[in-house]
């Protein structure tokens, strides 16, 4: 089976508390299109209520049951919605991954006063003279759940920094004065990246540990949920991942697959993230901007770059691919959306390959007016191709600057695939398909090609002359397609 991921979500979902219902209610849909896995938004109350993505995190014990920041539900819903999402999505064979952010908190309910520095935000290794008192909302009581779930209450101890001065009414980067940035993150930006936004947590803090420990096992046992998508990682302690993944999945009977965000186009930090303790996988980032790159730049596009410098490239069996996701999506911090008409040919890289878990978009799939995103029109069929034809051993034609191609030679699990890319008229690349096929006829299902024959010997010719993305079949598989968006030509 070639497993594929759903990111079921985007930044604008409509605030309307439905959607875990709209994913319980399309669960079999999204499992007929060949999805293994959906990685669903964070649960938890964050600081803006209802209106939440996610991201702010308050309270991590609500998942839409108390009524704290103005609201019962979060913007997506209840906890029973949750949960009964998630057996919906499991009942048809699917995977859930929930979206956790430990790195940080907001909207605490109460202030304290606090001896702090003030660091250079682009240096956070440079103070700003001596340190002095400042008044920061690190009081987390949560008087709406009212010790229900758990009692623990955090104060300045269980932080490092912050960035927002009550007293003042003064924003700018603060590290309080008995702690110190953690060194296992990422130290090529900003001199420690440690700190990100609201309250830093201090993941070394024996007490902080021991809670985050207890919540993270309770969140898989109550939901159910099979793993994890981690936010933030370049922010936050590594050995702190190594070891509270390790203590929570000894607390249920089943694996936790867990994938992290290393938001860096380095692929050297990301392997060093990884290190050898294979505890978890990354989103291919530097993949994502090969993407990105080469959808701005047009004619010149270089396609023998496309997988230079990447995850899938160097670490494939713990690479998760994708094109866009809600960070990347117009109008975000880091926005860096890949053009709509380079998507169909970067969703082929990352479907029709053999290395690397694919990851598709939500909004990508089914096109969303609050996003301003259009739907790929040709997502369906080149996921129904990952589903049912590519597979077996790769053959890689990635040796021009203007049109690539691979092959897949197929197996007992499905027939095989053709891929070319190309940015001019005219190109083709003469292709090994595996001596099994000699004799067969392929038959264009992407593009506007008409069909090749393959030789005695395995090989055939596959022009792609007309379009930039184009896909070949056995003829048999090609005729049992039924996502095809244009005629098959004879």
């Amino acid at each position: 089976m070639n497993g594929m991921m759903l990111q079921g979500f985007s930044w604008y979902l409509p605030n309307d508390g439905q959607h875990w219902r709209r994913m319980a209610k399309i669960a079999p849909l999204i499992a007929e299109l060949g999805f293994t896995a959906v990685w669903l938004p964070p649960a938890y109350k964050g600081q803006a209520g209802s209106n939440d993505v996610g991201y702010g995190v308050y309270d991590l014990w609500d998942l839409g049951e108390f009524d704290q920041k103005g609201t019962v539900r979060t913007k997506y819903g209840t906890r029973k919605e949750y949960v009964d999402c998630i057996k919906a999505l499991q009942k048809v064979g699917i995977q859930v991954l929930g979206d956790i952010v430990l790195n940080h908190k907001m909207g605490g309910d109460e202030t304290e006063t606090v001896s702090a520095v003030e660091v250079d935000p682009n240096n956070r290794n440079l103070s700003y003279g001596d340190p002095y008192d400042i008044t920061v909302w690190s009081r987390f009581t949560f008087p709406g759940r009212a010790g229900k779930l758990d009692k623990f209450t955090w104060d300045a101890e269980c932080f490092s920094g912050c960035d927002w001065d009550q007293g003042q009414q003064r924003s700018a980067v603060w590290r309080f004065a008995d702690k110190q940035w953690a060194e296992d993150v990422d130290l090529s930006e900003n001199g420690d990246y440690d700190y990100l936004m609201g309250m830093d947590v201090e993941l070394s803090n024996p007490r902080v540990y021991k809670q985050l420990v207890k919540w993270g096992s309770w969140y898989l046992k109550t939901t159910g949920i099979n793993g994890l998508r981690l936010d933030a990682l370049k922010h936050m302690s590594r050995d702190f991942y190594l070891r509270w993944l390790n203590d929570i999945r000894a607390t249920v009977d089943h694996e936790v697959f867990a994938v992290g965000e290393y938001w860096a186009r380095d692929v050297d930090s990301l392997v060093a993230y990884l290190g050898d303790e294979h505890a978890l996988s990354l989103f291919d980032v530097p993949l994502h901007f090969n993407f990105f790159r080469a959808s701005q730049d047009g004619d010149n596009i270089d396609f023998r770059e496309l997988f230079t410098g990447t995850l899938t490239a160097t670490d494939p069996l713990r690479s998760v691919t994708f094109v866009e996701n809600h960070d990347t999506q117009p109008s975000q911090a880091l926005a860096s959306t890949v053009s709509s008409w380079f998507k169909p040919t970067a969703y082929a890289c990352i479907l029709l390959r053999e290395a690397g878990y694919p990851c598709i978009f939500f909004a990508d799939l089914y096109g969303l007016p609050n996003d301003g995103i259009p739907a790929v029109a040709e997502l369906p069929l080149l996921m129904e191709i990952r589903m049912t034809c590519a597979f077996g051993v790769q053959n890689d034609y990635l040796d021009a600057p203007e049109c690539i191609g691979w092959t897949r030679e197929g197996n007992e699990e499905g027939s095989g695939c053709a891929v070319v890319l190309s940015r001019q008229g005219g190109s083709e690349k003469h292709m090994y398909v595996g001596k099994h096929h000699a004799g067969e006829h392929w038959i264009c299902v992407l593009g506007e090609e008409r069909s090749v024959d393959i030789d005695d010997e395995g090989w055939a010719t596959f022009p792609a002359c007309k379009t930039m993305t184009t896909v070949y079949l056995p003829e048999e598989s090609a005729r049992d397609l039924t996502n095809i968006p244009i005629l098959i030509h004879d």
